[in-house]
């Protein structure tokens, strides 16, 4: 069987502490909270193979590369566990502090260093909690749909791309369930996979919020027992429906809607695989079949590991010290004008600095012509976790999630153990937009994951 066990802790920054990493933003500080941030840990080990892994989901937007190194240091300094057997997944909620690289918002910037500081420290208590507590469990998996998310890349008349509402565009409404029940069926852990940006909170909002993920975990673990994390999907290119607006009550709707969805899901899962048998017809008003539904054994608790890391080509990019010196003008401009007190120009160049600071980082990802990328593949049982630290577009995700692998379920997610950007497909450089400008992949670099990736697959099986 495979000993699971679940922690948590709460990860919530003080109020004024830097927020709000949207161009558009007016604010600087949190001023309030919507609900807390959580620190989601999930540990599994296999009694056949004494593989063991850990997953960790985390309400922040990315995790950074100094993040991802002190809460894996903090882990394997207490817990003789593989640096690589470590999943370190965000939500990837926009309503979270701003702890990115070069972050431009100077309110609430006196709280940030002390929360980067603090965070390891908190994740690893609900790491430890997984391991103090874990029990033998089953695992199951359950798959459904979910309509709240939707395309975000259409154009305007002119055929520029925006972030918004593409109706026509690919979108990916699969919901995924992985429930751990213990011997006496009693859930444990449920993880839900979903593609969607946590950007129904917008830039009116002033207050901390997991988005719609949160509220999701809240409703499964209401219905269902036990606790829930949750896996960014291939979110590159997918939104909610409703977005970008300062009403929290969005994000909570939508979180029912989507945590009422993996709920059913959870309460139907079955971890075995069962073979329906006929006991005896009873005489009575109609005769009765009377069945029973047998196990045909125990489900498998395998764990088997691989992680690749592959170097893609990168696009180009000024000089790291010419966009550091770019950015630092921006910055001080966007600095004067918060001092004049024009709110039109504090908006502009909010943007601006923005994008400054996109490029800053991106040539510093790319500074030798080649990117990094580690993908990082678990089979737990007849289920295979599959993740790169990019934000993936629903095409790539769903070319991955059909490869036929005799049965065995594929959970394909971004958004895990670092932050590249985004990673889209070869025909979106040719259209334009957002996410094509903040990537340090050069086109074709999404059909060589998938490639990869799928490659990946294959060989844990055969492994």
């Amino acid at each position: 069987m495979i000993l699971a066990g679940v922690g948590r802790a709460d990860i919530t920054p003080p109020i004024g502490i830097s927020h709000a990493g949207w161009g558009a933003a007016l604010h600087e500080k949190a001023e309030g909270i919507d609900m807390p941030l959580y620190s989601t840990s999930l540990y599994l080990k296999s009694e056949t193979t004494n593989e063991e892994i850990i997953f960790i989901d985390l309400d922040l937007c990315i995790i950074t590369d100094d993040l991802d190194n002190d809460i894996r240091d903090k882990v394997t300094n207490f817990f003789p566990i593989k640096r690589e057997n470590i999943r370190i997944s965000a939500s990837h909620t926009h309503a979270g502090p701003a702890l990115g690289d070069g972050v431009w918002l100077e309110g609430g910037k006196e709280y940030v260093e002390l929360y980067k500081i603090l965070l390891p420290e908190l994740v690893f208590k609900s790491v430890n909690d997984s391991i103090n507590k874990s029990v033998r469990t089953r695992i199951g998996i359950k798959k459904g749909h979910c309509d709240i998310n939707i395309n975000r890349r259409p154009s305007d008349n002119n055929g520029n791309f925006f972030t918004g509402r593409n109706w026509e565009g690919v979108v990916d409404r699969e919901v995924t369930v992985i429930g751990f029940d213990d011997i006496h069926g009693k859930p444990i852990a449920t993880i839900v996979d979903y593609a969607c940006h946590p950007t129904i909170l917008g830039p009116e909002n002033k207050l901390i919020s997991p988005d719609y993920p949160g509220h999701m975990r809240f409703t499964v673990e209401e219905n269902i027992g036990g606790l829930c994390l949750f896996l960014q999907g291939s979110a590159g290119n997918q939104g909610p429906v409703h977005t970008f607006l300062g009403d929290v009550e969005i994000a909570r709707k939508a979180g029912k809607i989507l945590g009422l969805e993996a709920s059913k899901l959870r309460t139907q899962l079955d971890p075995f695989n069962r073979e329906e048998k006929l006991i005896e017809i009873v005489p009575s008003g109609a005769d009765l079949g009377m069945y029973e539904d047998i196990p045909l054994g125990e489900p498998s608790d395998i764990i088997k590991i691989r992680n690749k890391k592959i170097h893609l080509n990168s696009l180009d990019f000024p000089d790291l010290l010419k966009a550091e010196e770019l950015y630092q003008e921006s910055l001080d401009n966007l600095n004067a004008a918060r001092e004049s007190g024009d709110t039109s120009l504090v908006k502009s160049l909010v943007s601006k600095t923005k994008r400054a600071n996109f490029i800053k980082n991106l040539s510093k990802i790319s500074q030798s012509g080649k990117v990094e990328l580690w993908i990082q593949t678990f089979r737990v049982g007849d289920v295979i976790f599959q993740s790169i630290p990019a934000e993936p577009f629903a095409e790539t995700g769903i070319g991955i999630k059909q490869t036929d692998l005799n049965g065995i379920k594929i959970i394909f997610s971004g958004y895990s153990n670092g932050s590249l950007g985004y990673l889209p497909m070869i025909d979106a450089y040719e259209e334009g937009g957002y996410e094509p400008r903040n990537t340090p992949f050069a086109a074709g670099s999404a059909e060589i994951v998938e490639e990869t990736c799928i490659e990946e697959l294959r060989k844990l099986i055969e492994k």
